[in-house]
Protein backbone atom coordinates (compact mmCIF):
# COMPACT_ATOMS: atom_id res chain seq x y z
CA UNK A 1 0.00 0.00 0.00
CA UNK A 2 1.35 3.41 -0.99
CA UNK A 3 1.21 5.92 1.86
CA UNK A 4 2.20 9.43 2.88
CA UNK A 5 3.78 9.70 6.33
CA UNK A 6 3.19 12.76 8.50
CA UNK A 7 4.59 13.75 11.87
CA UNK A 8 2.28 16.17 13.70
CA UNK A 9 4.22 17.62 16.61
CA UNK A 10 2.14 19.44 19.21
CA UNK A 11 3.13 20.84 22.57
CA UNK A 12 1.34 18.00 24.37
CA UNK A 13 1.16 15.07 21.95
CA UNK A 14 3.66 13.99 19.30
CA UNK A 15 1.77 12.08 16.62
CA UNK A 16 2.55 10.01 13.56
CA UNK A 17 0.09 9.21 10.77
CA UNK A 18 0.05 7.23 7.56
CA UNK A 19 -2.48 8.20 4.87
CA UNK A 20 -3.25 6.15 1.79
CA UNK A 21 -3.50 7.73 -1.66
CA UNK A 22 -7.10 8.72 -0.96
CA UNK A 23 -6.04 10.43 2.30
CA UNK A 24 -7.63 7.81 4.49
CA UNK A 25 -5.79 7.25 7.76
CA UNK A 26 -4.37 3.72 7.81
CA UNK A 27 -1.99 3.94 10.77
CA UNK A 28 -1.47 6.24 13.73
CA UNK A 29 0.86 6.41 16.72
CA UNK A 30 1.00 8.86 19.64
CA UNK A 31 3.67 9.60 22.20
CA UNK A 32 4.23 12.09 25.00
CA UNK A 33 7.76 13.20 25.71
CA UNK A 34 8.56 14.93 28.99
CA UNK A 35 9.96 18.43 28.89
CA UNK A 36 13.53 19.15 29.94
CA UNK A 37 15.25 22.36 31.03
CA UNK A 38 17.01 24.76 28.69
CA UNK A 39 20.35 26.40 29.43
CA UNK A 40 18.62 28.95 31.69
CA UNK A 41 16.66 26.35 33.66
CA UNK A 42 13.36 27.07 31.92
CA UNK A 43 11.17 24.18 30.65
CA UNK A 44 11.44 23.30 26.97
CA UNK A 45 10.63 20.47 24.58
CA UNK A 46 13.21 17.68 24.46
CA UNK A 47 14.21 18.08 20.82
CA UNK A 48 16.79 15.31 20.94
CA UNK A 49 14.21 12.77 22.13
CA UNK A 50 11.67 14.01 19.59
CA UNK A 51 14.11 13.66 16.69
CA UNK A 52 15.23 10.25 17.93
CA UNK A 53 11.61 9.08 18.01
CA UNK A 54 10.95 10.49 14.52
CA UNK A 55 14.03 8.84 13.00
CA UNK A 56 13.19 5.52 14.66
CA UNK A 57 9.63 5.57 13.29
CA UNK A 58 10.82 6.50 9.79
CA UNK A 59 13.36 3.68 9.82
CA UNK A 60 10.72 1.16 10.86
CA UNK A 61 8.10 2.31 8.35
CA UNK A 62 10.53 2.48 5.43
CA UNK A 63 11.53 -1.14 5.98
CA UNK A 64 7.93 -2.31 6.40
CA UNK A 65 6.55 -4.89 3.99
CA UNK A 66 3.03 -3.57 4.55
CA UNK A 67 3.55 0.06 3.50
CA UNK A 68 5.34 1.79 0.64
CA UNK A 69 6.10 5.33 1.77
CA UNK A 70 6.00 7.78 -1.15
CA UNK A 71 5.83 11.06 0.83
CA UNK A 72 6.93 12.47 4.17
CA UNK A 73 5.95 15.78 5.73
CA UNK A 74 5.84 17.60 9.06
CA UNK A 75 3.26 19.73 10.84
CA UNK A 76 4.23 21.40 14.10
CA UNK A 77 3.30 24.20 16.44
CA UNK A 78 4.69 27.59 15.53
CA UNK A 79 6.72 30.32 17.21
CA UNK A 80 9.67 28.03 17.71
CA UNK A 81 13.07 28.33 16.07
CA UNK A 82 15.74 25.67 15.91
CA UNK A 83 19.18 27.23 15.58
CA UNK A 84 21.92 25.24 13.86
CA UNK A 85 25.55 25.88 13.02
CA UNK A 86 27.32 25.52 9.67
CA UNK A 87 27.53 21.75 10.19
CA UNK A 88 23.81 21.43 10.92
CA UNK A 89 24.37 20.82 14.64
CA UNK A 90 22.14 22.35 17.31
CA UNK A 91 23.41 25.61 18.79
CA UNK A 92 20.68 26.08 21.43
CA UNK A 93 17.87 24.10 23.05
CA UNK A 94 14.41 24.41 21.52
CA UNK A 95 13.37 27.44 23.56
CA UNK A 96 9.81 27.37 24.84
CA UNK A 97 7.59 30.11 23.45
CA UNK A 98 6.48 30.78 27.05
CA UNK A 99 10.03 31.44 28.21
CA UNK A 100 10.31 34.81 30.02
CA UNK A 101 11.64 37.63 27.84
CA UNK A 102 14.09 40.11 29.43
CA UNK A 103 12.33 43.45 29.87
CA UNK A 104 15.41 45.53 29.10
CA UNK A 105 15.93 43.83 25.74
CA UNK A 106 12.25 44.11 24.84
CA UNK A 107 12.20 47.80 25.79
CA UNK A 108 15.31 48.34 23.69
CA UNK A 109 13.66 46.68 20.69
CA UNK A 110 10.59 48.92 20.76
CA UNK A 111 12.70 52.00 21.42
CA UNK A 112 14.63 51.24 18.21
CA UNK A 113 11.82 50.24 15.90
CA UNK A 114 8.56 51.77 17.10
CA UNK A 115 5.72 51.19 19.52
CA UNK A 116 4.24 47.78 20.26
CA UNK A 117 1.00 48.75 18.56
CA UNK A 118 2.57 50.15 15.38
CA UNK A 119 4.78 47.09 14.92
CA UNK A 120 1.86 44.79 15.71
CA UNK A 121 -0.19 46.55 13.04
CA UNK A 122 2.56 46.25 10.42
CA UNK A 123 3.39 42.61 11.15
CA UNK A 124 -0.13 41.44 12.13
CA UNK A 125 1.50 40.08 15.28
CA UNK A 126 0.35 41.15 18.74
CA UNK A 127 3.21 41.80 21.12
CA UNK A 128 3.77 38.32 22.55
CA UNK A 129 7.47 38.32 23.46
CA UNK A 130 8.87 34.81 22.90
CA UNK A 131 5.71 33.89 21.00
CA UNK A 132 6.95 36.37 18.40
CA UNK A 133 9.65 34.05 17.12
CA UNK A 134 11.51 36.91 15.41
CA UNK A 135 12.09 38.37 18.85
CA UNK A 136 13.76 35.10 19.87
CA UNK A 137 16.55 35.93 17.44
CA UNK A 138 16.75 39.49 18.72
CA UNK A 139 16.97 38.11 22.24
CA UNK A 140 19.85 35.79 21.34
CA UNK A 141 21.72 38.54 19.52
CA UNK A 142 21.81 40.75 22.60
CA UNK A 143 21.46 38.35 25.55
CA UNK A 144 23.77 35.61 24.24
CA UNK A 145 25.96 37.17 21.53
CA UNK A 146 28.54 34.35 21.55
CA UNK A 147 25.80 31.82 20.98
CA UNK A 148 24.22 34.01 18.29
CA UNK A 149 27.49 34.16 16.37
CA UNK A 150 27.53 30.37 16.06
CA UNK A 151 24.13 30.29 14.33
CA UNK A 152 24.29 29.70 10.60
CA UNK A 153 20.58 29.02 10.08
CA UNK A 154 17.49 29.55 12.16
CA UNK A 155 14.75 27.19 11.06
CA UNK A 156 11.19 27.13 12.30
CA UNK A 157 10.45 23.73 13.82
CA UNK A 158 8.59 22.23 10.79
CA UNK A 159 11.47 23.13 8.50
CA UNK A 160 14.05 21.74 10.92
CA UNK A 161 12.34 18.35 10.99
CA UNK A 162 12.37 18.35 7.19
CA UNK A 163 16.05 19.38 7.25
CA UNK A 164 16.85 16.25 9.28
CA UNK A 165 16.07 14.19 6.18
CA UNK A 166 16.90 16.52 3.27
CA UNK A 167 19.91 18.38 4.66
CA UNK A 168 18.57 21.51 2.93
CA UNK A 169 17.52 24.55 5.01
CA UNK A 170 14.35 26.39 3.96
CA UNK A 171 11.93 29.01 5.18
CA UNK A 172 8.26 28.94 4.15
CA UNK A 173 5.31 31.29 4.39
CA UNK A 174 3.00 29.59 6.90
CA UNK A 175 5.72 29.51 9.54
CA UNK A 176 6.93 33.05 8.76
CA UNK A 177 3.37 34.36 8.82
CA UNK A 178 2.24 33.14 12.24
CA UNK A 179 2.72 35.93 14.81
CA UNK A 180 6.49 35.98 14.27
CA UNK A 181 6.79 39.77 13.96
CA UNK A 182 9.11 39.05 11.03
CA UNK A 183 6.77 39.78 8.12
CA UNK A 184 5.54 43.16 6.92
CA UNK A 185 2.13 42.33 5.47
CA UNK A 186 1.75 45.67 3.68
CA UNK A 187 5.06 45.26 1.81
CA UNK A 188 4.89 41.47 1.47
CA UNK A 189 8.45 41.11 2.70
CA UNK A 190 10.46 40.80 5.88
CA UNK A 191 9.99 43.85 8.06
CA UNK A 192 12.64 46.55 7.90
CA UNK A 193 13.83 45.78 11.43
CA UNK A 194 14.83 42.29 10.28
CA UNK A 195 17.16 43.78 7.67
CA UNK A 196 18.52 46.49 9.97
CA UNK A 197 19.49 43.86 12.54
CA UNK A 198 20.80 41.58 9.73
CA UNK A 199 18.66 38.77 11.08
CA UNK A 200 17.68 37.98 7.50
CA UNK A 201 21.16 36.50 7.06
CA UNK A 202 20.22 33.75 9.53
CA UNK A 203 17.03 32.88 7.63
CA UNK A 204 17.20 30.45 4.68
CA UNK A 205 15.62 31.05 1.28
CA UNK A 206 11.82 31.14 1.27
CA UNK A 207 10.09 28.38 -0.68
CA UNK A 208 6.42 27.69 -1.35
CA UNK A 209 4.84 25.47 1.28
CA UNK A 210 3.94 22.80 -1.28
CA UNK A 211 7.62 22.35 -2.18
CA UNK A 212 9.05 18.87 -1.77
CA UNK A 213 12.50 17.39 -2.24
CA UNK A 214 12.90 13.88 -3.62
CA UNK A 215 15.50 12.03 -1.58
CA UNK A 216 16.61 8.46 -1.25
CA UNK A 217 15.96 6.99 2.18
CA UNK A 218 16.84 3.35 2.72
CA UNK A 219 17.27 3.07 -1.04
CA UNK A 220 13.78 4.40 -1.79
CA UNK A 221 12.80 7.67 -3.46
CA UNK A 222 10.66 9.70 -1.04
CA UNK A 223 9.04 13.10 -1.66
CA UNK A 224 9.93 15.03 1.50
CA UNK A 225 7.93 18.18 2.22
CA UNK A 226 9.50 21.27 3.78
CA UNK A 227 7.00 21.32 6.65
CA UNK A 228 4.03 23.49 7.53
CA UNK A 229 2.69 25.39 10.53
CA UNK A 230 -0.06 23.30 12.12
CA UNK A 231 -2.81 25.94 12.18
CA UNK A 232 -2.36 26.68 8.49
CA UNK A 233 -2.21 22.94 7.78
CA UNK A 234 -5.51 22.41 9.60
CA UNK A 235 -7.26 24.67 7.10
CA UNK A 236 -6.21 22.75 3.99
CA UNK A 237 -8.72 19.85 4.03
CA UNK A 238 -11.59 22.31 4.52
CA UNK A 239 -10.49 24.88 1.94
CA UNK A 240 -9.98 22.13 -0.63
CA UNK A 241 -13.51 20.81 -0.15
CA UNK A 242 -15.66 23.82 0.84
CA UNK A 243 -15.83 27.12 -1.05
CA UNK A 244 -18.52 28.69 1.12
CA UNK A 245 -17.39 30.97 3.98
CA UNK A 246 -16.69 29.09 7.20
CA UNK A 247 -14.82 29.46 10.47
CA UNK A 248 -12.46 26.71 11.55
CA UNK A 249 -12.01 26.27 15.28
CA UNK A 250 -8.76 24.35 15.62
CA UNK A 251 -8.56 23.18 19.22
CA UNK A 252 -5.78 21.79 21.36
CA UNK A 253 -3.34 23.42 23.76
CA UNK A 254 -4.27 26.59 21.91
CA UNK A 255 -7.73 27.13 20.49
CA UNK A 256 -7.29 29.00 17.22
CA UNK A 257 -10.26 30.53 15.41
CA UNK A 258 -9.40 30.76 11.71
CA UNK A 259 -11.33 32.86 9.20
CA UNK A 260 -9.79 32.49 5.72
CA UNK A 261 -12.59 34.58 4.17
CA UNK A 262 -12.06 37.83 6.07
CA UNK A 263 -11.12 40.91 4.05
CA UNK A 264 -10.81 43.18 7.10
CA UNK A 265 -7.54 44.66 8.28
CA UNK A 266 -6.72 44.05 11.91
CA UNK A 267 -7.83 46.95 14.08
CA UNK A 268 -5.89 48.22 17.08
CA UNK A 269 -8.58 46.68 19.27
CA UNK A 270 -8.12 43.34 17.49
CA UNK A 271 -4.39 43.43 18.09
CA UNK A 272 -4.89 44.18 21.76
CA UNK A 273 -7.15 41.12 22.10
CA UNK A 274 -4.94 38.38 20.68
CA UNK A 275 -6.01 38.72 17.04
CA UNK A 276 -3.43 38.21 14.33
CA UNK A 277 -2.94 37.10 10.76
CA UNK A 278 -1.79 33.70 9.61
CA UNK A 279 -0.78 32.97 6.07
CA UNK A 280 -2.37 30.36 3.86
CA UNK A 281 -0.35 28.19 1.55
CA UNK A 282 -1.67 30.41 -1.26
CA UNK A 283 -0.16 33.47 0.42
CA UNK A 284 -3.59 34.87 1.31
CA UNK A 285 -4.09 36.04 4.85
CA UNK A 286 -6.24 34.36 7.49
CA UNK A 287 -7.78 36.39 10.29
CA UNK A 288 -7.18 34.45 13.47
CA UNK A 289 -7.67 34.71 17.20
CA UNK A 290 -5.87 32.69 19.85
CA UNK A 291 -7.01 31.39 23.20
CA UNK A 292 -4.88 29.29 25.58
CA UNK A 293 -7.94 27.12 26.11
CA UNK A 294 -6.50 23.61 26.22
CA UNK A 295 -3.71 24.63 28.54
CA UNK A 296 -6.09 26.30 31.01
CA UNK A 297 -8.53 23.39 30.74
CA UNK A 298 -5.78 20.95 31.72
CA UNK A 299 -4.76 23.07 34.72
CA UNK A 300 -8.30 23.47 36.05
CA UNK A 301 -9.29 19.86 35.38
CA UNK A 302 -6.39 18.67 37.51
CA UNK A 303 -7.59 20.93 40.34
CA UNK A 304 -11.14 19.62 40.07
CA UNK A 305 -9.96 16.02 40.30
CA UNK A 306 -8.03 16.87 43.47
CA UNK A 307 -10.89 18.80 45.10
CA UNK A 308 -13.55 16.18 44.29
CA UNK A 309 -11.25 13.17 44.72
CA UNK A 310 -11.66 11.80 41.21
CA UNK A 311 -9.17 9.81 39.19
CA UNK A 312 -7.57 11.23 36.09
CA UNK A 313 -9.86 10.64 33.12
CA UNK A 314 -13.07 10.56 35.15
CA UNK A 315 -14.45 13.47 33.13
CA UNK A 316 -14.30 11.51 29.86
CA UNK A 317 -17.64 9.82 30.56
CA UNK A 318 -19.52 12.99 31.50
CA UNK A 319 -22.24 13.95 29.02
CA UNK A 320 -23.94 17.31 28.65
CA UNK A 321 -26.68 17.55 31.30
CA UNK A 322 -29.43 20.06 30.55
CA UNK A 323 -30.65 20.15 34.16
CA UNK A 324 -27.20 20.98 35.50
CA UNK A 325 -26.77 23.59 32.79
CA UNK A 326 -30.12 25.25 33.58
CA UNK A 327 -29.32 25.35 37.30
CA UNK A 328 -25.91 26.94 36.75
CA UNK A 329 -27.20 29.49 34.24
CA UNK A 330 -30.17 30.52 36.39
CA UNK A 331 -27.88 31.71 39.18
CA UNK A 332 -24.73 32.20 37.20
CA UNK A 333 -21.55 33.42 38.87
CA UNK A 334 -17.84 33.04 38.14
CA UNK A 335 -15.84 30.51 40.15
CA UNK A 336 -12.61 29.84 38.26
CA UNK A 337 -9.47 31.91 38.56
CA UNK A 338 -7.46 31.31 35.40
CA UNK A 339 -3.73 30.73 35.58
CA UNK A 340 -2.69 31.05 31.94
CA UNK A 341 -5.46 33.38 30.69
CA UNK A 342 -6.13 36.92 31.99
CA UNK A 343 -8.76 36.81 34.73
CA UNK A 344 -10.69 39.22 36.91
CA UNK A 345 -11.02 36.84 39.86
CA UNK A 346 -8.52 37.10 42.70
CA UNK A 347 -9.36 33.66 44.06
CA UNK A 348 -11.30 30.60 42.94
CA UNK A 349 -14.31 28.95 44.59
CA UNK A 350 -14.42 25.63 42.77
CA UNK A 351 -15.11 23.60 45.90
CA UNK A 352 -18.66 24.96 46.34
CA UNK A 353 -20.48 22.66 43.89
CA UNK A 354 -22.57 19.63 44.81
CA UNK A 355 -20.63 17.27 42.57
CA UNK A 356 -17.71 16.94 40.21
CA UNK A 357 -20.21 16.81 37.32
CA UNK A 358 -21.65 20.17 38.30
CA UNK A 359 -18.21 21.74 38.75
CA UNK A 360 -17.10 20.34 35.40
CA UNK A 361 -20.12 21.87 33.63
CA UNK A 362 -19.30 25.19 35.30
CA UNK A 363 -15.72 24.97 34.04
CA UNK A 364 -16.90 24.36 30.49
CA UNK A 365 -19.43 27.21 30.66
CA UNK A 366 -16.81 29.69 31.84
CA UNK A 367 -14.28 28.52 29.25
CA UNK A 368 -16.96 28.69 26.56
CA UNK A 369 -17.58 32.36 27.33
CA UNK A 370 -13.94 33.01 26.47
CA UNK A 371 -14.18 30.81 23.38
CA UNK A 372 -17.25 32.64 22.10
CA UNK A 373 -15.55 36.03 22.43
CA UNK A 374 -12.50 34.72 20.60
CA UNK A 375 -14.53 33.15 17.77
CA UNK A 376 -16.73 36.21 17.30
CA UNK A 377 -13.70 38.45 16.98
CA UNK A 378 -12.29 36.18 14.25
CA UNK A 379 -15.62 36.19 12.42
CA UNK A 380 -15.81 39.98 12.49
CA UNK A 381 -18.01 41.24 9.64
CA UNK A 382 -17.73 38.09 7.53
CA UNK A 383 -21.05 36.46 6.70
CA UNK A 384 -20.40 32.99 8.08
CA UNK A 385 -23.04 30.31 8.57
CA UNK A 386 -20.83 27.28 9.20
CA UNK A 387 -18.24 26.41 11.83
CA UNK A 388 -15.98 23.36 11.74
CA UNK A 389 -14.44 22.11 15.00
CA UNK A 390 -11.16 20.26 14.65
CA UNK A 391 -8.76 18.91 17.25
CA UNK A 392 -9.14 17.55 20.75
CA UNK A 393 -12.26 19.47 21.83
CA UNK A 394 -14.23 18.14 18.85
CA UNK A 395 -14.76 15.00 20.97
CA UNK A 396 -15.89 16.93 24.06
CA UNK A 397 -19.70 16.69 24.07
CA UNK A 398 -20.19 19.53 26.55
CA UNK A 399 -17.89 21.86 24.63
CA UNK A 400 -19.61 21.33 21.27
CA UNK A 401 -23.10 21.43 22.83
CA UNK A 402 -22.40 24.78 24.48
CA UNK A 403 -20.95 26.13 21.25
CA UNK A 404 -24.05 25.06 19.33
CA UNK A 405 -26.29 26.71 21.91
CA UNK A 406 -24.64 30.08 21.38
CA UNK A 407 -24.11 29.94 17.62
CA UNK A 408 -27.61 28.61 16.97
CA UNK A 409 -27.71 30.45 13.62
CA UNK A 410 -24.76 28.41 12.36
CA UNK A 411 -24.13 24.82 11.40
CA UNK A 412 -21.66 23.48 13.97
CA UNK A 413 -19.83 20.53 12.46
CA UNK A 414 -17.28 18.13 13.97
CA UNK A 415 -15.28 15.34 12.41
CA UNK A 416 -14.90 11.85 13.85
CA UNK A 417 -11.12 12.12 13.78
CA UNK A 418 -9.20 15.28 14.74
CA UNK A 419 -6.67 14.94 11.92
CA UNK A 420 -6.77 18.39 10.35
CA UNK A 421 -3.13 19.40 10.74
CA UNK A 422 -1.71 16.02 9.76
CA UNK A 423 -4.16 15.58 6.91
CA UNK A 424 -3.32 19.04 5.57
CA UNK A 425 0.40 18.28 5.71
CA UNK A 426 -0.18 15.14 3.67
CA UNK A 427 -2.34 16.94 1.12
CA UNK A 428 0.13 19.74 0.52
CA UNK A 429 2.74 17.42 -0.98
CA UNK A 430 0.27 15.66 -3.24
CA UNK A 431 -1.49 16.66 -6.44
CA UNK A 432 -4.46 14.39 -5.81
CA UNK A 433 -7.77 16.22 -6.33
CA UNK A 434 -10.51 15.95 -3.73
CA UNK A 435 -14.22 15.50 -4.20
CA UNK A 436 -16.60 17.93 -2.52
CA UNK A 437 -17.83 15.07 -0.34
CA UNK A 438 -14.36 14.03 0.78
CA UNK A 439 -14.71 14.95 4.46
CA UNK A 440 -18.21 13.51 4.73
CA UNK A 441 -17.23 10.28 3.02
CA UNK A 442 -14.03 9.75 4.97
CA UNK A 443 -14.30 11.54 8.29
CA UNK A 444 -17.99 11.34 9.20
CA UNK A 445 -18.92 14.98 9.55
CA UNK A 446 -21.40 15.40 12.36
CA UNK A 447 -23.72 18.36 12.75
CA UNK A 448 -24.19 19.32 16.39
CA UNK A 449 -27.71 20.31 17.43
CA UNK A 450 -28.30 23.02 20.00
Amino acid sequence: MKVTAVFDIGKTNKKFFLFDQHYKEVYTEYIRIDEIQDDDGDPCDDLSSITKWIKTIVSIILTSNEFEVIGLNFSTYGASFVHIDKDGELVTPLYNYLKPYPKNILDDFYKKFGSELSLARQTASPSLQMLNSGLQLYYLKYAKPEVYKKIRWSLHLPQYLSFLFTGIPFSEYTSIGCHTMLWDYSNNNYHQWVYEEEIDKKLPAIKKTNTWITKQLVGKNINIGIGIHDSSAALIPYIKTDNSPFLLLSTGTWSISLNPFSTESLSDDDLQHDSLNFMQVSGNTVKATRLFLGNEYKIQLKKLCQVYDKEKGYHLNIKFNQSIYDKLIEHFDYHFKWESIPTKLTESSIETFESFEEAYHQLMIELMQLQIQSAERAIGKTAISKMYIDGGFADNEIFVSLLAKHFDNMSIITTSSPLGSALGAAMIISEENLSKNFLQDNYNLKKIMA
